[in-house]
């Protein structure tokens, strides 16, 4: 028996060795036949009735490794026509299959010609571009947010590791570092806010339509700008490449909440059902009642849908020259609404306000999108892109309940809050763009940009009133001359920015190998704002106090008529606004060496110099005089990034650097905006924050589309700024470098997996992705420094001596569960499920002995289902947020949490359908 067993084994090793050693290897090179056939990296080559598969490197070039026979091969690439081709592979030989592919129509000897393409923007082909990297990359693209049926960059950008947003607020956490220290770019070129109180822009104000792939890198290198700690989101627009192609798509969603509310349904009148008004600042408010908009809501139907329109064409210009055109526009637009408790306690429990909040939205986003990308030839490639973007969110507010301020002696009474807010926020994104190869070892790429943002909030109201529980009747209340106003604001900010960047490629002399690159380069980044406002504030005469009104017939009141008998109409400085601006001009010059040291090893080192000057200026009603502050900072940031190749499948990856945090224009203007439930105030002594960055990861691709990672990473940072409540009559926020140091550090896990796929031609697969991001994060509270570095203009009263960073949480994870099957003639379906969770996250600090603002933990989970029903005609469906999870914010007082906010957001369905001619 231990004779036949051996005899066996022998027998089927010998058997396997000859197998392996009798196997053929098929290689080449796919190139671009209408562009001079330059290499095509990224593109796919297929063993037509098999799962075997590989991408093109960065260099054009394949290997496959398949037992002796006769193959069909399919190459394919997006927007161009797939190509099939028979090879006979013998054993222990190599056969070199070269292809050359094209957008438009032609036949080849033995060749069958096919529509189908593979999407440049795929998976498979980012997770090679991030294991080719010598630095650490993460990106996700067209095909994944398609799978995981995001609509916008922020919903994007918060499916990686890591990434978190803020629920209730545009504000996107990168490794529990908020929207100071992270960056936006388009194109590697900057784009600037479009909201007064926020560095980086909105990100759910980018379709994924315009995106051809977003990375996000949290590890900095020498070609950025050093304003940065948590990370970078660059936003890389459409590039087209086919001989054309136009889609049209529309679709209609619901949320349950809206529908379920629909008869209380109500927003102000004034803005249109498009995002775009008009109006603004009467110019005669002084002098009558010459308000253009009523005060009375109306009643809507929260239906919302989506339009949407993409064409592309490619022109051949000369005999090399080529002109690739690509256009979209889209609208779309929803409603909200969602009910709870909104309220201020002490550190005993007692409300300071406690209301019951009812608030209704209607948001629209309106976006164009332009590029033109000409070739002249395979060494100069130009490229301009222009954007367009629209987003106006219109809310109304009702705030019932008690105001310790507004405590009524005549008559048990709550109180009544109404506001209705409108913004507009418009911007404008060009670029220029330019790659050049100079010599056969000298590139030269530059661009240069120039961008605007408009942002309005055109005649937000807000009227308070009592309501007396005894008669149930309604009187105006007041307690200062601002609680019944119309406020007016306006920021206009244009930016310029330029890259230039020559690059000189380093090889051996002997064997022709590359060996690395030297990049040295400028950046420059200019920027102004300038913000106005005013308001018109509506004193109640003691006639006025004992009108009985109606809440939403306040026309009846405030009105032409009754102007001198029941209020007045006053301003801060009569028709002249409030004021402040700022210029921030960056200059930097850069250095990069690339080097292969060995054929495992090799690294980037990185230095940069940065010359920062900010000036902010003012006039307002905290400093009518007008008052200015300016700081000129030298920086000078070193970067290293180190890869070792562990085998063919494993990397592992150092990265560290130097980068600082700048405070931002509204950070530092002395200008007071008022809310509902606080108010916020700048600090002209606020200075930046300098940060230590140090990345250690681990990773492996088993296959081409799966991916195992363990990221380490940790940030030390000196002189944090922090956003604070100031020991104050009126307990204002403001902003304050809060401690001498602050650090993060954390673990970050991320797997992609086929659970099972099924051999053959067509598609058949359920794979499953997952990330995780584990960290803790802590601060020095140091009141004495924020007195001292204040000048003893301000003061902090914060209940405990440390704490960890606002909006970190110690665990975000996402998980996604999808299943993709494709049938024939270009048909299939693709369903997707995800989850995603974040534990307790710190939302404010505690003062006054109050405890913090703690956001409790929750989690999502969406389901999406794409079908293509033929070639041209596709079918999709979401449905957001399934769980419906309670968000709940609560105070951590010594005796107890504390319940101080809390609503649902309800499902959201939506239905759609798309035609592509």
């Amino acid at each position: 028996m231990k004779f036949n067993l051996r005899f066996l084994f022998i027998a089927l090793f010998i058997c396997t060795i000859s197998i392996a050693q009798n196997k053929g290897t098929i290689s080449g090179v796919l190139t671009d036949k209408d562009m001079n056939n330059e290499v095509l990296p990224f593109a796919n080559v297929l063993v037509k009735g098999t799962n075997i598969s590989v991408n093109t490197d960065v260099d054009g070039k394949y290997s496959l490794s398949v037992n002796p026979g006769n193959y069909t091969l399919i190459f394919s690439f997006l927007g161009y026509e797939s190509v099939e081709a028979p090879v006979a592979v013998k054993a222990n030989e190599t056969v070199v299959m070269n292809q050359a592919l094209s957008s438009g129509s032609y036949t080849l000897k033995d060749v069958v010609v096919q529509a189908a393409a593979v999407s440049k923007q795929k998976e498979t082909a980012l997770l090679l571009e991030q294991k080719n990297a010598v630095d650490i990359k993460q990106s996700i693209g067209a095909q994944e947010l398609s799978r995981k049926g995001v609509g916008d960059v922020a919903a994007a950008v918060v499916k990686t590791s890591g990434v978190s947003k803020q629920e209730g607020s545009n504000n996107i956490y990168v490794r529990g570092l908020g929207d100071r220290y992270n960056s936006t770019s388009m194109n590697g070129l900057p784009i600037p806010s479009n909201d007064p109180k926020m560095k980086n822009i909105a990100l759910d104000l980018f379709s994924t339509d315009i995106v051809e792939y977003i990375s996000i890198d949290k590890s900095y290198g020498a070609r950025m700008y050093g304003d940065f700690a948590g990370g970078n989101v660059d936003i890389v627009s459409k590039d087209y490449r086919g001989k054309g192609m136009f889609e049209i798509s529309l679709g209609s969603k619901i949320n349950t909440n809206a529908i379920q509310n629909s008869d209380r349904f109500l927003l102000q009148q004034g803005p249109t059902k498009t995002g775009f008004v008009s109006y603004g600042v009467p110019q005669n408010a002084l002098d009558g009642y010459n308000f253009e908009n009523s005060l009375n809501p109306t009643k809507e139907s929260p239906f919302g849908g989506n339009f949407n329109l993409k064409a592309g064409k490619t022109f051949n210009i000369g005999e090399e020259g080529k002109l690739s055109l690509f256009a979209t526009g889209g609208f779309n637009n929803g409603y909200e609404f969602r009910e709870g408790l909104t309220q201020n306690v002490n550190a005993q429990a007692a409300p300071l306000k406690s209301f019951h909040q009812v608030k209704t939205t209607y948001n629209t986003n309106t976006t164009g999108m332009f590029n033109a990308n000409y070739r002249l030839n395979k060494n100069h490639k130009i490229g301009y892109n222009f954007l367009f973007v629209n987003s106006s969110e219109q809310t109304r507010d009702t705030y019932l309940g008690t105001d310790r301020d507004y405590e009524n002696d005549n008559a048990p009474a709550d109180l009544l809050v109404q506001r209705g807010t409108f913004t507009q926020n418009t911007v404008f994104i060009n670029q220029l763009l330019g790659s050049h190869k100079v010599t056969d070892k000298i590139d030269f790429d530059w661009g240069v940009s120039y961008n605007t943002v408009k942002g309005d909030m055109p005649d937000r109201t807000e009227n308070k009133m009592y309501l007396y529980k005894d008669t149930g009747r309604y009187n105006i209340a007041q307690r200062t001359n601002t609680d019944n106003s119309r406020y007016y604001q306006n920021l206009k900010e244009h930016e310029t920015a330029a890259n230039l960047a020559f690059i000189y490629k380093l090889g051996d002399k002997e064997s022709g190998e590359s060996k690395g690159k030297i990049a040295v380069g400028y950046n420059g980044k200019f920027k102004k704002r300038d913000f106005e406002a005013i308001q018109f504030n509506f004193p109640i005469t003691t006639t006025g106090f004992n009108v009985n009104v109606t809440p939403n017939n306040l026309d009846s009141f405030f009105n032409q008529q009754n102007l001198g008998t029941y209020f007045n109409i006053t301003s801060f400085a009569g028709m002249t606004p409030q004021t402040y601006g700022g210029d921030q001009d960056i200059h930097a010059g850069f250095a990069n060496l690339e080097y292969k040291w060995s054929e495992k090893f090799s690294g980037i080192i990185g230095f940069r110099y940065e010359k920062v000057s900010q000036t902010v200026f003012w006039r307002t009603q905290l400093d009518a005089v007008g008052g200015t502050n300016t700081f000129d900072r030298n920086e000078f940031l070193p970067s290293l990034a180190l890869k070792y190749e562990l085998n063919e499948k494993q990397n592992l990856r150092l990265a560290a650097s130097k980068t600082y945090t700048l405070p931002q224009f509204k950070e530092r203007a002395l200008f007071l905006y008022q809310d509902v439930m606080d108010s916020t105030i700048g600090n002209p002594y606020l200075y930046p924050s300098q940060n230590y960055n140090l990345d250690l990861k681990w990773e492996m691709f088993p296959k081409s589309d799966e991916l195992f990672s363990v990221t380490a990473f940790g940030k030390y940072i000196l002189d944090p700024i922090n956003e604070v409540v100031i020991a104050s009559a009126s307990n204002d926020i403001s902003w304050v470098n809060i401690g001498d140091q602050g650090y993060a550090y954390g673990v970050e896990l991320e797997a992609r997996k086929n659970l099972f796929e099924i051999e053959g031609e067509y598609t058949n697969k359920l794979s499953f992705g997952f990330n995780a991001s584990l960290m803790k994060t802590y601060q020095d509270i140091d009141k004495l420094k924020v007195q001292r570095e204040t000048q003893n203009k301000m003061s902090i009263n914060l209940t405990d001596s440390s704490s960890g960073f606002t909006g970190a949480s110690d665990l975000i994870l996402n998980a996604d569960l999808s299943y993709t099957k494709n049938f024939r003639n270009d048909s299939g379906i693709m369903a997707t499920i995800a989850y995603n969770y974040y534990s307790d996250k710190l939302y404010a600090i505690g003062a006054e002995e109050k405890g913090n603002l703690v956001d409790k933990a929750m989690g999502s989970l969406d389901l999406v289902f794409k079908s293509k029903l033929t070639k041209s005609f596709g079918i999709d469906f979401g449905a957001r947020n399934l769980l419906n999870p309670e968000f709940k914010r609560v105070q951590e007082n010594k005796s107890g949490d504390v319940l101080v906010f809390n609503y649902k957001k309800g499902l959201t369905f939506g239905l759609g359908m798309n035609y592509q001619f």
